[in-house]
């Protein structure tokens, strides 16, 4: 029995193939179908198509981030697998944007207007957000699924039809050919099967052409659920606009909090100053040979406290009357506080005005303006640090 079958399976694909190769390759023509059922067929064809790429681009319209609808469209399906009847939602922009807002408002504070303006913005995106969602329920219930509906049913329905009159008319046509040949009885029940898959087909699409009022009531509500959520959207963002443009007033009109900067700390330099802070060492100076050409007689004065005007280079208290011999030279009395910016050489620091030499002072000098002569050998201080 299954031997047979197939054997007749092999023998309508073998003169199905015939015909239709003699029609495509040799010329050779088929029963013409006339100008009304092509029309028709056209038409639906047409509308298949059209209901195809509205689908697919409603979808992009109510999801735009390919990346999350992947996501979903996976989501969805191992929701269906596991039995579950509420399937994940899309992730909105606004939603996204609005949570970004608001986390941030509340990290900001209270007394911050930034902050506060931001936890408002933050609530009406999730707001939108929230209306996006129920107009993606609307579009989905009363556009998509009864387009998707006619899809899967109505036009796949009048595509079988066709495809079965398109193998009914090779079967007519090829016994046509074959007239003579073959019994006059078969050749009628091949034209009496042709005929009424072309009725059926001729009807299905006539149905299908005659009432697509209902595709225009399906779109009436995709534009309805569309104003719907453009009205409420416009109603939000008004009550958000009227709360910044408050908060704007207020804030402008509020006095504003004048900067008091708080005291610097004063610092004390002495000899045994902790630098655990990162401060300036002042250690005594070590001693050099006693074969330095110069010694001061006066008894040298470590003073227990130096202020420094410029806490971020090294001065010194002099320790006794100087008088400039030489042009670069800086004169100075005995108590005076001098800042020095640079150390030439060994034998003579650059202060901000004049140059100083080392021997005339404790260890560091202060002015303004550098330029530096280089002292005689005979002014070094043997006390000074190197």
């Amino acid at each position: 029995m299954l031997f047979f079958f197939k054997k007749i399976i092999i023998f309508f694909f073998f003169f199905f193939g015939s015909q239709l190769v003699s029609e495509k390759v040799g010329g050779a023509e088929g029963t013409k179908l006339d100008e009304d059922f092509k029309e028709m067929e056209k038409k639906v064809d047409l509308t298949s198509k059209a209901v195809a790429e509205i689908l697919a681009r409603t979808t992009e319209y109510l999801q735009p981030n390919p990346a999350s609808r992947a996501k979903l469209t996976m989501l969805n399906t191992v929701s269906k697998i596991r039995g579950q009847v509420k399937n994940p939602g899309y992730p909105q922009s606004e939603g996204l944007l609005g949570e970004s807002m608001m986390r941030y408002g509340k990290e900001l504070g209270d007394d911050s207007n930034f902050g506060d303006a931001l936890l408002d913005a933050g609530e009406s995106m999730k707001r939108l957000a929230e209306v996006k969602d129920s107009l993606d329920i609307e579009v989905k219930q009363n556009f998509i699924d009864p387009l998707q509906n006619l899809c899967d049913k109505d036009l796949k329905e009048i595509q079988h039809h066709l495809k079965k009159l398109e193998g009914r008319r090779l079967d007519f046509d090829y016994k046509k050919k074959r007239q003579g040949k073959i019994p006059d009885e078969e050749l009628r029940q091949a034209l009496e099967k042709f005929e009424e898959s072309k009725e059926v087909a001729e009807t299905s699409m006539h149905n299908l052409l005659e009432t697509d009022i209902e595709q225009v009531s399906q779109l009436s509500a995709l534009v309805d659920a569309q104003l719907d959520y453009h009205k409420q959207a416009v109603q939000i963002l008004d009550e958000l606009a009227e709360k910044l443009k408050r908060r704007v007033r207020d804030a402008s009109s509020r006095p504003k909090r004048e900067y008091k900067p708080k005291p610097r700390e004063s610092y004390e330099f002495g000899e045994t100053l902790d630098q655990s802070n990162g401060g300036f060492s002042c250690n005594p100076a070590p001693k050099v040979s006693a074969s330095s050409s110069f010694r001061s007689e006066k008894p040298s004065r470590t003073p227990s406290k130096i202020f420094s005007p410029h806490l971020d280079q090294p001065c010194c208290k002099a320790l006794y009357d100087f008088e400039p011999e030489n042009d670069g030279e800086l004169g100075f009395k005995e108590g005076d506080i001098i800042t020095l910016t640079n150390q030439i050489d060994e034998n003579c620091h650059q202060a901000l005005c004049k140059t100083l030499a080392i021997n005339q002072t404790q260890y560091k000098c202060s002015a303004s303006q550098p330029s530096a002569t280089r002292c005689p050998q005979n002014m070094l201080n043997p006390e000074i640090p190197s």
